[in-house]
């Protein structure tokens, strides 16, 4: 009898073990599932860029200030151009890609200072239609993400073979005409950091200062009382 008795309550041990253990697999299930709702439910920024998005810190100050109901992506590349006909078109990269499968909400581009070389001469024509291309890949994703155009930064004196005459004249006058055949809004970070040299050690990349300035007009765009967020 004795033997019996010890034998159930080890039978009754294990229940109770098995139990907890069912209990606990079940709240993990349920904070994991919840936790995978929060994500699908917060706006995602798919920052498409080169190495001043890449590196400046742009999207993160970007991330504080849109907050927790949004969740920001740096998919910069340094060195990258919207023109395919370059060394390192970005859409040749795996992080146009990366950005695809983020499953954006809203996508903001902010391509063209590498284009801006000093023996940049082909025309206008090819930049605009590869920039189309790249904006068309991102407005036919399932997610439908809103897209935002900004014009890069200014460049200063540098020895990167890249010209604000170039950016100027070339490129900032392509993605407008770009924005307005597809009725695309855009944002003008160049005319925010024109007068801001010291911002730019190299001439080219912008530093926390600037960063903080790029971020504040991106923010100031997407929040916006009017703006509507679509297919997130």
């Amino acid at each position: 009898m004795a033997r019996t008795g010890r034998t159930g309550k080890t039978l009754l041990a294990l229940g109770i073990v098995v139990l907890m253990m069912s209990a606990y697999s079940l709240t993990m299930a349920l904070a994991s599932s919840s936790n995978n709702l929060s994500l699908t439910c917060l706006v995602r920024v798919a920052c498409v860029g080169d190495s001043i998005t890449e590196g400046s810190g742009y999207p993160e100050d970007l991330q504080v200030m849109l907050g927790d109901n949004y969740w920001v992506g740096n998919f910069g590349v340094c060195g990258s151009t919207v023109r395919l006909d370059t060394d390192l078109p970005y859409m040749t990269q795996q992080a146009f890609q990366q950005a695809k499968n983020f499953h954006p909400s809203i996508v903001v581009i902010m391509l063209g200072t590498n284009d801006a070389t000093e023996n940049a001469t082909a025309s206008d024509s090819y930049f605009q239609a590869d920039y189309k291309k790249l904006i068309d890949a991102y407005q036919t994703l399932q997610s439908n993400p809103s897209v935002w155009l900004v014009k890069p930064p200014p460049l200063f004196e540098n020895n990167l073979n890249l010209t604000d005459t170039n950016l100027e004249q070339d490129i900032i006058p392509s993605i407008d005409q770009v924005a307005n055949e597809l009725a695309l809004p855009t944002i003008n970070v160049n005319l925010a950091l024109t007068n801001h040299a010291e911002y730019f050690g190299d001439g080219v990349h912008p530093n926390s200062d600037a960063a903080l300035l790029i971020a504040n007009e991106i923010n100031q765009a997407l929040t916006a009382d009017n703006l509507q967020i679509y297919g997130h």
